[in-house]
């Protein structure tokens, strides 16, 4: 085998990690003004191989923030507009009989794609939404008693509107707990609102991004993030979180424990992409909100954008009873 094969083969270190976040966070950059944070979340749960559920009020770039990943990494892409008479065979393919062989064969869906951006997902029906729920958690799809493996990666940002309830059906919760998180962009500072309005002017930016890392090495930050140290008080300390939840009083549901699973995968994700090669508890707290807050249930709910907001307020409620441990290194 050639020396630069053999390169090309070893493990990612960590710094290579934040180096190729960096390249897709500054692309993404050129289409979504001031969301520095939301951007980087963005490519921390792609590196922790983790879906997406994008939820805000309309207009503020939920899909252009799912584009500009997308179009930022050399890998195939599919969008899927969730309509109510979307059918579960839209989206995971069917079966279509072959005149010439006279045979039925499988024809893949949308969702045979690397990232798959599913737009206002909660306006399809509950049986659609279901289609998603093996390919999310298992990566293939089961059609007619034969299964088909997805590609790798495979990564699904969904987006919906928390204001718009006509015409829509809530995710199961099922559903959202197989999110690895929920983002929330909310406006831009009005400096960034100009630049944006300046921007698109004359054409639209998304049309001139350009990959910035291929879809191979995609795969190599995420193996490289997943081979991150997580000493074990750190790791209790994402478990002692989501156990939090399930005794507050504040909620009638908590968080499940693939919660804490996802918690501690993510926090592996972003350690890698601030080039760390161990997990802070800094970075189970930054992350806690993100990843726990769509999965709890409130014993009396809100409706729309305050639902986040109480969710996000009861998580840091849960966060204050659970003792910080003491950072450890590899």
């Amino acid at each position: 085998m050639e020396r630069s094969e053999r390169a090309a083969l070893d493990p990612l270190r960590p710094e290579d990690v934040a180096l190729g976040a960096a390249a897709i966070a500054a692309n993404m950059r050129r289409v979504i003004a001031g969301q520095g944070g939301t951007v980087e979340l963005s490519i921390t749960m792609f590196l922790a191989h983790g879906h997406v559920l994008i939820e805000d009020v309309p207009g503020v770039g939920k899909t252009m923030l799912a584009k500009a990943l997308a179009a930022s990494i050399g890998a195939s892409v599919k969008r899927i507009q969730f309509t109510p008479d979307l059918l579960p065979s839209d989206v995971t393919g069917a079966p279509i009989f072959n005149q010439a062989t006279r045979q039925f064969e499988f024809e893949p869906g949308p969702i045979f794609a690397n990232i798959v951006i599913a737009d206002e997902i909660n306006r399809a029906s509950p049986r659609t939404q279901s289609a998603l729920l093996e390919c999310m958690e298992e990566g293939q799809v089961s059609v007619e008693g034969a299964t088909y493996a997805l590609q790798k990666p495979f990564h699904v940002v969904a987006t919906q509107n928390p204001i718009d309830m006509e015409g829509t059906h809530a995710l199961l919760e099922a559903q959202r707990d197989r999110f690895m998180a929920r983002i929330s962009m909310g406006y831009p500072d009005e400096a960034a609102e100009r630049a944006m309005v300046r921007a698109r002017d004359l054409a639209e930016p998304i049309d001139t991004i350009r990959p910035v890392v291929a879809a191979r090495d995609a795969l190599r930050m995420i193996e490289a993030a997943r081979r991150i140290y997580v000493a074990e008080p750190v790791r209790d300390y994402a478990v002692a979180l989501a156990r939090a939840t399930r005794t507050s009083p504040a909620l009638s549901l908590g968080a499940s424990p693939r919660a804490g699973l996802h918690l501690v995968t993510a926090a592996k994700a972003r350690a890698a992409v601030q080039g760390r090669a161990y997990v802070l508890p800094d970075d189970i707290q930054g992350l806690a909100e993100t990843v726990l807050a769509h999965r709890v249930v409130a014993t009396t709910p809100a409706r729309g954008p305050e639902a986040i907001a109480q969710a996000g307020a009861i998580i840091r409620d849960c966060m204050a009873t659970v003792p910080v441990p003491v950072p450890l290194t590899a």
